[in-house]
């Protein structure tokens, strides 16, 4: 109870700033692909392609997060591996 009375003013925040979300769904959601790629890579035998299998998942995921089309994102990153290997180029990227 006193760490609930305590916490108040940051529990109730929401009620005031509408930028807060009362949830965290969209956070949840967005985690269930990872999750069930994670569960499809238990038979895998490479590491290296779970690893890889990893970082596209963050990729696609944070361009969704930022309103930028995964598919046309992941065009544009390849494109631009091809013109300048070992450069990385990052969903927010596509907002420049």
């Amino acid at each position: 109870m006193n760490y609930t009375l305590n916490a108040k003013k940051s529990l109730i925040l929401f009620l005031t700033d509408e930028t807060i979300w009362l949830d965290n769904n969209l956070t949840e959601r967005s985690l269930r692909g990872a999750v069930i790629g994670r569960k499809n890579h238990y038979g895998s035998k490479s590491v290296r392609g779970t690893k890889v299998a990893a970082i596209f998942y963050s990729l696609v995921e944070t361009a969704k997060h930022i309103g930028v089309n995964p598919t046309d994102y992941l065009k544009e990153a390849a494109r631009r591996a091809i013109a300048n290997p070992g450069r990385a180029f990052l969903p927010h990227e596509m907002l420049i």
